[in-house]
């Protein structure tokens, strides 16, 4: 076989592996809560903020038969004992915000973590911080891990810390205004049972609120 068509064979796969892997995505399915902002949100002033976006959420491409890994797994906590409701209602698929269906954890750097029951490949990892009002989750850190205490084997997905105050290393992600859309973490493909969410207070006041953390990804080989 001449060279010229050895490269044309070679380009054609390539372009049908390309096709193939590009089939096997689909968009994330979320189901969102109502909006429950009333008013005109109050102007929010950070150095490392987001633009706001308009329109909405462009789709999440995730591998096919990815799916919520996290309904009712159990959830542990830096505060073992929180102000407000139950670390179980991070899992309990209630993502409204409204009275009773959130969780609030008390003031400086907390963190919430999930056990999955066992090894995922993380796809994507959505949280829900209290939405009612327009506000913004200080030092917010995600992390998958296989080590229940996080001590090693560490892969960090996001991170806006943007000065090490959680002592988890100085991140370079951007802090962004909460919704009903929820925020949605790029998981890429971390393989861990564990997922542990950092928060340091808020620009309303200094506690930590969760309504619901979603964890998608698919079971690791």
């Amino acid at each position: 076989m001449k060279a010229r068509s050895r490269f044309s064979l070679l380009v054609a796969l390539l372009a049908l592996t390309g096709a193939a892997q590009a089939q096997d995505k689909v968009p994330l399915q979320l189901e969102l809560p109502k909006p429950l902002f009333a008013g005109t949100p109050r102007p929010i002033q950070l150095p490392n903020l987001e633009k706001p976006r308009t329109g909405k959420r462009p789709d999440f491409m995730v591998p096919a038969g990815t799916v919520n890994l996290s309904k009712g797994k159990t959830v542990t906590s830096s505060d073992s004992l929180p102000v407000i409701g139950e670390l179980s209602f991070l899992t309990d698929g209630d993502k409204s915000g409204t009275d009773g269906t959130y969780v609030e954890l008390g003031p400086l750097v907390q963190w919430v973590q999930i056990d999955l029951g066992a090894p995922a490949k993380v796809a994507a990892v959505v949280a829900w911080h209290f939405h009612s009002q327009a506000r913004v989750y200080h030092d917010v850190i995600v992390q998958v891990s296989n080590d229940k205490d996080f001590k090693t084997g560490v892969t960090t997905v996001f991170n806006n810390d943007d000065d090490n105050s959680a002592k988890q290393g100085k991140g370079t992600d951007l802090a962004y205004i909460e919704s009903f859309e929820g925020r949605l973490f790029d998981g890429k493909g971390a393989v861990g049972r564990y997922v542990r969410l950092y928060s340091n207070g808020n620009t309303s006041d200094e506690l930590n609120h969760y309504c619901e953390v979603e964890v998608h990804g698919t079971p690791a080989k």
